[in-house]
């Protein structure tokens, strides 16, 4: 079977027109057929969607860039469920081995349906196909390899490489980190040494450290591998290059000669995924296969530089903005969707003792838990959607070697990458938790959700190094706004550093607390406190400089400080963000006002969490602290009756969360019941009975 029967019907149907909130509202659609409790949305959940203060659909259509999005999106999730072999429902219940299988078998039959309906590689179906089975699909890392080419490849490396990989004639993973450097691109141990003889490189492991480790798809799928390398020409280093290396045979998938392959074992997720390692010995590859749009090898050795430093970091910028796009903040969106709707289903003790047990979002402390990661989400989308479009201007610009823009979009980037993913984790965690003991359970989709978010904290760079990217960027904008008014050397600031020029508020003026719901006063609270944060940074490093340590060890003894700088910087970044984006929703004011009080609650939230930079130079008051909770706890209430239709318009299907506690009709305790009795554990019997339960049970027998 090819995975594309029926799918011509499919694809018919789904030309109509949906009317709106079709799928969302209609229980037979979302939940599970054959089941007796499935034919009608649990009344608790019903209650939360009959009276909306918004159009969920228009908010939908916000979120995915517009109606025509949105449409195309429900057309390919439909084609997609309407194929068995894309199902997730088993997910739970498979060893590495059987998940690895199912993603490759997954992405076979998407390369069918691509083939079959002409859905262009890098376009909307794919992308929406792939959001439809929640990332679980092999060969995902190819993607990476295609945004390194196409940002430190040349015109002529493109053309060859790319409709290889489109066409998945060869299968390319991006091989960079290794066992003993991962964010520190200059320690990589990797050789790439040129013998102008032969006109080749010489790649080679020369230690053990310096294997290749964690790279996606290597380890039993991929036939090249984009290897990050330090380049030696000339008998000198020319510091990290990347360079395309087969290893393994076309014609059988056997490792190449020199190439040592394989998977690195088992991990906290990503089971779908053959993370690998990849030692080479001597291995031996064309000049050409070294990607040049930077920096060529010429073929007599010699070295010729066509960029700036940073220009090797471009591929890695794109991957981060993806991140935050594509993997972190859904991720959060869905934990989202499954604590909400589980906490209105759940009930638990009563409000008042006559009550009956009360709906745990009722209680202000669930409220708490759920909603700032909630706001969270929708804050990450916006900030998510503003760097891809800062991409995009900039994008072009940086291939045609104009990199006035690159160390503002690294630097975003960088910093955007270590927050989202941060609050990601926290804010994931807390809906797992804030489910109690159900959370606990696979079956819940959530803690697959909690260590899947904890990774991005770690791959495209370590987040407290990210971090510190960011500061340095900031140092130097900092030392650039105190340079003389009218100085020749003086630049424009680049406009997410602007605010350092901006005069000086030395008091909050909120008189309050409906004062802190003015989007001017939080964004102005939060740059005060990043420009002080910063020019404190810059002091203790100028301090130390001043007393002896060079500038490397001043650096080492102030990285706390520069850390609390540019997370300040980003929380003002963020909040900006998402106000300029509310903005333009002026002619839709009822989801422009409920997502103004999850700005102000984002907001709010923010500044209590780090309340003491606000109390150090005394520019909020004690009493303007008090005033910032109040409206911060009345925002709680006022969002929590929105809660669950502000999850509906994230959009995800039952089948894409694949959660027994976060599907749309709210039968949560039957569904938990019904997958629990699926589990092998329950319809494979019990070997160990036989082998340990049985002898230890009967052997009072020999006693008697």
């Amino acid at each position: 079977m090819d995975g594309t029967n029926g799918l011509e019907d499919s694809r018919s149907r789904m030309d109509d027109t949906r009317q709106p909130r079709a799928r969302m509202g209609s229980p037979a659609c979302r939940a599970s057929v054959g089941n007796t409790w499935s034919s009608q949305v649990h009344p608790d959940i019903e209650s939360e969607r009959h009276l909306k203060s918004f159009n969920v659909e228009e908010l939908t259509n916000i979120l995915d860039g517009g109606a025509q999005n949105t449409a195309l999106r429900r057309k390919v999730e439909s084609i997609i469920y309407s194929v068995p072999e894309l199902s997730l429902k088993d997910n739970y219940f498979m060893t590495q081995n059987e998940r690895y299988e199912a993603a490759v078998k997954k992405k076979f039959h998407i390369q069918k349906l691509a083939q079959r309906l002409g859905w262009s590689e890098g376009g909307q179906e794919l992308h929406y196909a792939g959001r439809s089975v929640s990332g679980d699909l092999a060969l995902g890392t190819q993607f990476v390899f295609q945004k390194a080419l196409k940002s430190l490849g040349s015109e002529e490396q493109i053309a060859k490489w790319g409709p290889l990989c489109n066409k998945l004639q060869i299968i390319v993973t991006y091989a960079q980190t290794e066992l003993g450097h991962g964010t520190h691109l200059q320690g990589l141990e990797t050789e790439a040494t040129y013998d102008a003889a032969t006109q080749e490189f010489v790649v080679h492991s020369p230690t053990i450290t310096a294997t290749k480790w964690w790279p996606g798809d290597l380890g039993h799928s991929a036939t090249h591998a984009l290897v990050q390398a330090q380049l030696i020409c000339s008998g000198t280093r020319q510091g990290m290059h990347a360079f395309i290396v087969p290893i393994r045979s076309l014609e059988d998938h056997s490792p190449l000669p020199g190439i040592t392959v394989g998977d690195i074992g088992p991990k906290m997720d990503f089971d779908h995924s053959d993370n690998g390692f990849l030692q080479l010995d001597h291995v031996r590859i064309p000049r050409e296969n070294m990607l040049n749009r930077f920096a060529q090898v010429l073929p007599d050795g010699t070295y010729t530089k066509l960029g700036a430093a940073k220009s090797n970091y471009l591929g890695m910028v794109v991957v981060r903005v993806d991140i935050l796009r594509d993997e972190a903040t859904p991720l959060l969106q869905k934990a989202c969707v499954i604590a909400i709707r589980y906490s209105v289903i759940r009930r638990q003790s009563q409000l008042r003792p006559s009550d009956p047990e009360a709906k745990v979002l009722d209680y202000q402390t669930q409220q708490q838990k759920l909603l700032p990661p909630l706001a969270m989400a929708y804050a990450f989308h916006f900030v998510a959607e503003s760097l891809s479009e800062f991409l995009r201007r900039s994008y072009s610009s940086i291939l045609d070697r104009d990199f006035r823009l690159l160390p503002e979009l690294h630097a975003l980037s960088a910093g955007m990458k270590a927050m989202v993913s941060d609050l990601c984790t926290q804010g994931t965690e807390l809906c797992r938790r804030a489910c109690g003991g159900h959370g606990y359970s696979k079956l819940s989709g959530l803690p697959s959700l909690v260590n899947r978010v904890t990774a991005s904290c770690t791959y495209e760079g370590e987040n407290t190094v990210l971090y510190l990217q960011t500061a340095r960027f900031l140092v130097k904008s900092y030392l650039q706004a105190q340079e003389s008014p009218g100085s020749t050397s003086q630049r424009p600031l680049p406009q997410s550093v602007a605010y350092l020029t901006a005069p000086a508020l030395a008091r909050c003026p909120a008189q309050s607390a409906a004062d802190f719901l003015q989007p001017q006063l939080y964004t102005t609270a939060w740059a005060h406190v990043a420009v002080r944060l910063i020019k404190d940074s810059v002091h203790h490093l100028h301090t130390l400089m001043q007393s002896g340590a060079d500038r490397h060890e001043a650096w080492n003894q102030t990285t706390v400080i520069h850390l609390q700088a540019a997370k300040a910087h980003l929380y003002y970044v963020t909040v900006k963000i998402f106000t300029e984006a509310l903005e333009k929703l002026e002619n839709q004011p009822a989801i422009q006002q409920v997502l103004q009080r999850l700005c102000d609650l984002y907001a709010l939230h923010s500044i209590m969490t780090n309340m003491g930079d606000f109390l150090h130079d005394g520019f909020l008051s004690g009493a303007q602290i008090d005033m910032a909770r109040k409206a911060y706890l009345d925002l709680l209430l006022l969002i929590r009756k929105d809660a669950v239709l502000l999850t509906d318009a994230f959009d995800f299907s039952d089948q894409c969360l694949n959660s027994a506690l976060g599907c749309y009709d709210g039968n949560v305790y039957e569904r938990l019941f019904q997958w629990a009795l699926k589990s092998p554990t329950n319809t494979q019997g019990n070997p160990a009975y036989e082998k340990y339960l049985r002898p230890l049970l009967q052997s009072w027998r020999s006693k008697l």
